[in-house]
Parts: C-alpha cells; structure tokens; sequence
C-alpha cells in the first residue's frame, strides 16, 4: 500500500521541512516530496512532529522481561512491542556478563527472531563478560571474566552477524585478543573500564570509536589524570552514549558533555525495564528495586536505568538547552552513525525504513507509526 504523511513538521535528520510529504510503500521511504501524490492513503499528522523512529542501542528488557535472565524471543519481543510505546522502532536487546551457554542462547534467539520477523531488532549488544571486576557495575562477579582466544573466537565465529555491539575492558585482552576483535566486523565500546587516558588514547589509535555510558563505570576528568572521560572528551572522532535520566550522570556534567562532543553525543536508554511496572528483580547473582524511580542493587549500585528514549530526548531539550531537532538528532541519526548504520537507518530519506515517531512539542503524546 502506497502512503503519504502530511501536515506534518518533519524532521529528516539533515533539515526541517514544515510542508513536506513522505510518501511510503512497502515499508520504505519512495520519496520526501511538496505534492500530494494521488490515489494514496493519507496519514494526517495535523501540525506534530515527525522523525524516525528512535534508535536505542542498549534495553535490558521489555515491561515484562529481562534479556539476560529470558534470552529468548518471547522476550525480544516484549522489548520491540513495548519500546514502540515510547517512539523507539530500532532496538538492540542487551546481554549483561553471562556464561557461554546464555551468549549462545541470546545470539541464537536473535538470529530465529529476526528470520521471522522483518521488524526493527538490528541485532543484540553484548556487554560483557569481558569487563574488568573492579568497575563491574551490577554485573555479576561469578560472570566478569577475561577472555581466552577459544571463547572469544567462538563468540565471534557464532555471533557475527547478530552481534552488533560488544562492550569490553580492552585491558583484560591480550594485543591478538584485541585484534581478533577489531577485524570481526563487530563495533567494540569501552565501557566498565579502569583504563588511563594514555591508554585510552593508544585503544583509540587502534580504531575503537565508541564507548558504553559515558561517565558510568569508567575513569573520570581528573586535573592530573584525564582519565577515559578526558580522552573521550578530546577526541572528535568517539561516541559517547549517555543515560540522561539525572541518576546516572548529573545534567550539569552531560550539558558540558554536549559543549565537548557536540555531534557525537547520543542518548541510550540502558532500561533494565521499560514503563516502571516491575518493582523488585533478582536473577542469579543480579538484583534490582524500585528506588525513587531508579533501580538499584541491594549495593546500592544503579542497576540498569528506568528512562525511555522519549523521556531521554525530552530531558535534552529541557537540561542541555538545545532544540527539539537537535535532540531528535541525538536518538536517531547519530545512534546510526556510531554503529555504522547511517547509510539504513536514522533518518527520513529516500530508500530508508518507513519507521517514524511523531510527537507534540512537549513530549506528551508520543506514537510510533511503522509502515
């Protein structure tokens, strides 16, 4: 069925078009166009917004399930159906530090999932186990582990066209380790990490570009010691996704993040649980409550957030003074860019998805539209 969306302000990703059409058949963009096409069925945004649909690289569950605990596809799809609530309509479902066996189940239900349904699960993000223990975070101690070159060629063998992302500790891998990965073709971020700046710079130089929550469970700015936050901070080609739910980082320390990193700043969810319906949860050696709206362990550690993109985006333009196209920029389009998915997804442009949020300006109504 061919469509066409109008009366709409639209939100491409490279421009803002207030008397635009998107005419869409098929599930894909045919054209962004001034005219209404006939004999097409009309979608009326009557004066929204409209954008593509938001990109969340890093969801722990839906409202009813937890990817580590439940790696199967029931699970994956309560995370898609539910993070279409909340504008989202690209997902990467997450696995926290597990054994071999639940790696292999949660590539495996990926893989199944996504031969059956043609939706928006890019894949799964991978963090962990090959964390280092002393900024493991909520991730079980039994599970953080360094790698062997078995293992790891293994999970790189198995997982390769279903692992999208993987966070590792590069300090836990030996140079041919660290190569092995590099040349998979799967993306690494830097994330539960002690590394140094020197030693952030020298991973950097090997061709890592992106890093795991920006602020959490890494080296911080320090006047003597950068740290990984300084290197990130200096260099323009990383990217540097950020919980912006207030907990995780203070928003004065994500505006001055935003100052620094400008175009390579974007938002992430990291929800262990979408739409704060489960109050308490333990699995194995993982525990989370309910705590004035975040979860924590009984550590007291934040233990995955309770934020949807749609509050991150919004959070953005009301702490980081910046504008509703600009935020809509930080969820979409650069979350593409960072995964190496900006030539697919992201934006609203000839041959992309017909995947869309629309929204008013203030965030209260906020629908996903999936053509």
């Amino acid at each position: 069925m061919k469509r066409a969306i109008i009366n709409g302000i639209i939100h491409t990703g490279d421009e803002i078009i207030n008397d635009g059409v998107i005419v869409t058949e098929n599930g894909i963009i045919v054209s962004v166009q001034s005219e209404v096409p006939e004999a097409v069925d009309l979608i009326d945004l009557k004066g929204k917004n409209l954008a593509a649909g938001f990109i969340d690289i890093q969801i722990n569950g839906g409202e009813k399930h937890y990817f580590s605990q439940s790696p199967n596809e029931e699970t994956i799809q309560d995370i898609y159906e539910n993070s279409l609530k909340y504008g989202t309509t690209h997902t990467l479902p997450c696995l926290i530090s597990s054994s071999n066996e639940t790696i292999h189940q949660g590539i495996e239900a990926i893989r199944n999932y996504r031969e059956k349904h043609k939706n928006g699960v890019l894949g799964m993000h991978l963090e962990g186990p090959f964390l280092n223990p002393l900024k493991r975070g909520a991730h079980s101690a039994v599970q953080v582990r360094k790698p062997t070159n078995s293992e790891l060629e293994e999970i790189i063998r198995y997982g390769k066209d279903v692992i999208k992302v993987i966070t590792i500790a590069p300090e836990c891998f030996t140079e041919e380790q660290l190569d092995m990965l590099l040349e998979s073709g799967i993306v690494l971020s830097i994330g539960h990490t002690t590394i140094t700046y020197d030693e952030a710079r020298y991973y950097f130089s090997k061709g890592i570009k992106l890093v795991t929550h920006l602020f959490n469970a890494m080296t911080q700015f320090g006047h003597r010691e950068p740290g990984l936050v300084g290197a990130v901070f200096e260099n323009d080609s990383v990217y540097a996704p950020i919980i912006l739910d207030g907990a995780h980082c203070n928003y004065t320390s994500a505006g001055i993040a935003y100052k620094l990193k400008k175009d390579k700043l974007f938002l992430i969810s990291d929800a262990t649980f979408l739409g704060r319906k489960i109050q308490n949860f333990k699995w194995e050696n993982f525990d989370a409550h309910l705590e004035n709206g975040f979860y924590r362990n009984i550590e007291g550690n934040l233990a995955g957030a309770t934020i949807s993109m749609d509050e991150a985006v919004k959070n953005a333009c009301e702490h980081l003074d910046i504008s509703i196209n600009e935020a809509i920029k930080m969820a979409t389009c650069r979350v593409a860019s960072a995964i190496n998915m900006d030539n697919e997804i992201g934006k609203i442009k000839k041959g992309f998805p017909a995947h869309f949020v629309t929204f008013n300006n203030d965030f209260s109504t906020v629908e996903s539209l999936v053509y």
